[in-house]
């Protein structure tokens, strides 16, 4: 109980303004919220481990729509939803009149009469997924408004064009526990680095959100990437502002050599050039499946140019002490065991699998740290109530 408890009294003291506002971006939230998130996703983590029920609904539905692939990111939405009493229905845009035309508004609208939150995945497109989380909470907000809706629901995002805010508070949680404590983060150096991989077209939203929240608690972050595989700009620029407020370091360098130096943690992780997914983007609205397939054979030739940008065992060497923690959002790219060459050596990835499998458990945690955050404004007095209650989970 004593750790309940600290954790508790932790969550009590932040000054948070997340009641009814949608997680979009973590760089749009301040230190004490993000830091009350995962606060929260621990006392939640805790509970579990302590046969303690977090159900907070007896009724309501979330609603998941993903306009991409997923498996953790799905599983970790539908997981944390049940973990706090509500039903997941997923909106399958081929099933329903949104293949008819129907829009955004009438949509959002219409899916949200008894919703609690709204879970989006749409990185599909470059300029488009966090627009249209955007209008999905306009329309909501209407909806309330007009007294349409009786309650207005969260929007979390699942995984965007710009960030991946679920992954990236998932991957701090990992690191406050690795290295015992968010304080502990200060000045250590995380090398976010481009990867190989015999595929194209991979978001950028995993290195912008990892540039984007490290940055905020004083981590020496180190881009690097091969010439051309730019970020998004403006992600850049946070990035830049962040290490400065935050006392931390921002680089951006050519070679993983370079990144890796010294480094305490490493993200080996394939993304698309900034320039190469705005084409893809235009190519994929307008459906034409020709000049996909030309783009695809150029990124490919151009990727297996740098097919030495792969986390080795010499590349590893080259870290603090030859000891850095190795990080990915999962699945990755392994070198003769998913492909013939790939982000990862698979000596590299074996070592620190079961650590990339407890970076994920985080994300659920995360995630129903979001949605209680956005629907309960005595968030300290809701989970204080549950630990009273004392409920188990499992009789």
């Amino acid at each position: 109980m004593k750790e309940l408890n600290n954790l508790l009294k932790e969550i009590k003291d932040y000054k948070s303004k997340m009641f009814g506002r949608d997680f979009l971006l973590t760089w749009d939230k301040s230190i004490d919220e993000l830091k009350q998130i995962l606060a929260i996703a621990d006392l939640l983590k805790l509970m579990r481990q302590e046969n303690i029920s977090a159900r907070c609904f007896d009724s309501g539905i979330a609603v998941s729509l993903f306009r991409d692939n997923s498996t953790r990111t799905r599983f970790s939405f539908a997981s944390a939803c049940n973990l706090l009493g509500l039903a997941v229905q997923d909106l399958d845009e081929g099933k329903s009149q949104i293949a008819h035309g129907e829009t955004v508004r009438e949509t959002a609208n219409m899916i949200s009469f008894l919703s609690e939150v709204i879970g989006i995945r749409d990185d599909m497109f470059l300029g488009a997924g966090h627009t249209y989380m955007v209008e999905v909470g306009e329309a909501l907000e209407d909806g309330f408004k007009q007294k349409v809706l009786p309650q207005r629901p969260a929007i979390v995002n699942l995984q965007c064009d710009v960030d991946h805010p679920t992954q990236a508070m998932a991957d701090l949680g990992w690191l406050k526990e690795y290295f015992g404590g968010l304080d502990k983060l200060q000045g250590k150096k995380i090398a976010m680095t481009w990867a190989y991989s015999p595929s194209y077209g991979k978001p950028l939203s995993v290195p912008q959100g990892i540039i984007g929240l490290m940055t905020r608690f004083g981590m020496e972050v180190s881009l690097a990437h091969p010439e051309g595989y730019n970020l998004i700009p403006d992600v850049m620029d946070v990035a830049k502002k962040n290490a400065k407020e935050s006392g931390g370091k921002f680089a951006v360098c050519n070679t993983m050599e370079e990144a890796f130096k010294g480094a305490d943690i490493v993200y080996p992780k394939s993304w698309a050039p900034y320039s190469v997914m705005q084409k893809r983007t235009t190519l994929l609205q307008n459906k034409d499946h020709d000049g996909l397939k030309v783009l695809e054979k150029e990124c490919l030739a151009n990727n297996a140019k740098f097919k030495n940008w792969e986390c080795t065992e010499e590349m590893m060497k080259l870290t603090k002490k030859g000891k850095a923690l190795y990080m990915h959002c999962l699945p990755a790219d392994i070198t003769d065991v998913s492909c013939k060459a790939g982000e990862v050596a698979a000596s590299v990835f074996d070592r620190y699998r079961i650590e990339t499998y407890k970076e994920a458990g985080y994300k659920p945690y995360m995630i129903a740290a979001m949605i209680l955050t956005s629907r309960f404004k005595d968030i300290h007095g809701l989970l204080e109530k549950l630990i009273k209650q004392g409920k188990e989970r499992v009789a």
